[in-house]
């Protein structure tokens, strides 16, 4: 058992030796799918045990690398420092090299966007391989041909399978639940392959649509021609909350019982009889049944959910049931299909021969592995929550017994140690707690962006009291990338928590850190979203377009520079976001 706790910050238990031979990391995409500091039990069994092997099989098996050429010895695809994911850039970028049609310089715009200080990319000896370059093209070939994705819904039915499977965990012993924890971690490594294949797809289809439209002299149509993918999974749970959301504003009864406030609803409303809390609590349950597996940043092991956190969906439901019914999200989707055709029509009109089918292949691609991509994420998540309730149910044990402080506190182990766990969990508690204590202060510091070479030691990491940037004034313009289409003004909330969304009202402009598919429910009332982070195939690129709402990415630090309640123009098709008054 490791007994250290790693009480140097600027090394902690979980960190990972950086790769030489590829040295440029980055929080870009990684970010998003870890906003916070990894516990060590997450950063082990899935990051470093499922994740990194998964992420593997996605260069190998296409034939981007060989497998030589990765390290057997330490993760290669990603990196864990300070706590907090990275992913590996140069990898990345080599894949721009190697893939026909692609360059490290377009993949940089997908990932990096325009955030400043990205190191520009220098080529090495070894990058270009013909060979590399030949299998990606006839798996690129293949890829780009198809119309329907059976693989991927056979992958779901195997997890829908193994999730069914599902023992009775209160009935089973602690090894047993450790047993079921690692039971998936096969089917993670699978399910985690493709998705990174979805999203590499998705970044060629919408980097394809992009070229042509910027030879045709129409960029600003490439938000248009990418919306209403229609199938994007990430997006059903805020159709099914808004369906709840009606049933609130509907009612006086449950509009006052909202009223009074989201924190402890759900108890309230588990112990009211009135027959419309009733009709609602069943339909609750219903969505909890189908959706309960996801939440904010839902790849971390001990996040809440859900189903374990029902508050959580109840505050959206409170922000929604605001809105007027004709914000009904289903209502955008046959309005953003006939945009995108009317937008594709005179681009049609005057592509001939391949260039006409290139643009077919690319939009085609576009919108069937941006839906395929959410899939697989959704497909994946569902592993993790059944590592998730199986672990809980241990650490819910173990605090029971008083071997640890807190439930929570199983999360604080790492892979390798579980057995011993199980075994003898005496020495854990007071390890537990001040591996606890340490991972909290990771939580105070602000990762580089993007690093070359050894990682700068946490000690010299920006504060997150740093203090506040000039805030942006009237008549500023802040620039980021465009993510959905379309023009809005509304006063701007800034949301740092998806769980406590208070004060966003419809038709304000959600500014946010990043977002995952726990912030999605709050897209609903927004009249657009602005993100600090992000690029063309970032989560809230995807689902703000399949909800047909501007939206502009990588606003660096927007929310630090943009007032609450100041009044913004959002520009989803350039890319700007517009200070029009000043909040007061």
């Amino acid at each position: 058992m490791t007994r250290g706790t790693g009480t140097d910050m600027d090394r902690w238990i979980t960190d990972t030796e950086p790769s030489e031979r590829f040295p440029i990391y980055s929080r870009a995409n990684a970010g998003e799918v870890a906003p916070n500091p990894l516990t060590p039990l997450s950063a082990t069994l899935n990051f470093r045990d499922a994740a990194e092997p998964g992420w593997r099989l996605a260069y190998t098996v296409p034939g981007t690398m060989r497998e030589d050429e990765l390290d057997p010895d330490r993760p290669s695809t990603i990196g864990i420092f300070g706590s907090y994911l990275f992913l590996n850039m140069s990898i990345t970028r080599l894949f721009g090299v190697r893939c026909p049609g692609m360059t490290p310089e377009l993949v940089d715009l997908q990932y990096f966007g325009t955030m400043p200080g990205i190191p520009p990319y220098v080529a090495k000896p070894g990058d270009e391989d013909p060979e590399a370059t030949a299998r990606v093209g006839q798996w690129l070939a293949v890829s780009l041909s198809l119309t329907g994705l059976p693989e991927i819904a056979a992958l779901k039915a195997e997890v829908d399978a193994a999730v069914a499977a599902r023992p009775d965990l209160a009935r089973v012993d602690d090894a047993a639940l450790v047993a079921r924890a690692r039971s998936v971690l096969g089917l993670f490594r699978r399910v985690f392959h493709r998705h990174i294949e979805m999203s590499a797809l998705c970044g060629i289809g919408i980097g394809t649509v992009a070229g042509v439209c910027q030879a045709v002299g129409r960029p600003e149509l490439v938000t248009v021609l990418t919306a209403g993918a229609g199938d994007v999974e990430s997006a059903e749970p805020s159709r099914r909350l808004w369906t709840l959301s009606r049933l609130v504003a509907a009612s006086a009864g449950l509009t006052a019982r909202f009223d009074a406030g989201v924190p402890g609803l759900a108890g309230r409303l588990a112990n009211d009889d009135d027959a419309e809390v009733t009709a609602f609590r069943l339909a609750l349950a219903g969505f909890t049944r189908e959706f309960g597996f996801r939440g904010p940043d839902e790849w971390e092991l001990a996040s809440a959910t859900w189903e374990s956190a029902p508050d959580l969906a109840l505050a959206a439901i409170d922000r929604m049931r605001l809105a007027p019914d004709g914000d009904d999200p289903l209502g955008h989707v046959a309005g953003l299909v006939d945009r995108r055709e009317a937008a594709a029509a005179p681009i049609r009109a005057g592509l001939t021969g391949a260039d006409l089918a290139q643009f077919e292949t690319g939009l085609r691609s576009a919108l069937l592995y941006s839906a395929g991509r959410e899939r697989t994420k959704a497909t994946n998540i569902k592993l993790v929550n059944e590592q998730r309730v199986a672990l809980r149910e241990l650490g819910r044990r173990l605090c029971e017994r008083g071997r640890l402080t807190e439930p929570d506190r199983v999360f604080m182990v790492t892979a390798d140690e579980l057995d011993e766990l199980v075994r003898d969990p005496t020495p854990f508690g007071a390890l537990t707690d001040a591996r606890h204590a340490e991972y909290r202060a990771f939580f105070d510091v602000e990762p580089p962006f993007v690093f070359t070479g050894p990682p700068p030691p946490v000690s010299t990491w920006r504060r997150r009291d740093r203090g506040a940037l000039q805030p942006a004034g009237r008549g500023t313009v802040l620039t980021g990338i465009p993510g959905s289409a379309g023009r809005v003004t509304g006063r701007a909330r800034i949301v740092l928590d998806p769980a406590d969304p208070r004060g966003l009202e419809p038709g304000d402009v959600l500014v946010a850190p990043a977002t995952d598919p726990g912030w999605t429910p709050l897209f609903v009332p927004a009249a657009a979203v602005v993100v600090d982070v992000g690029a063309q195939i970032t989560h809230a690129v995807i689902v703000s377009r399949e909800l047909g709402i501007p939206c502009v990415v990588s606003v660096t630090d927007a929310t630090r520079r943009i007032v609450d309640g100041s009044l913004l123009e959002v520009d989803g098709s350039t890319g700007t976001v517009t200070v029009v008054a000043d909040a007061g």
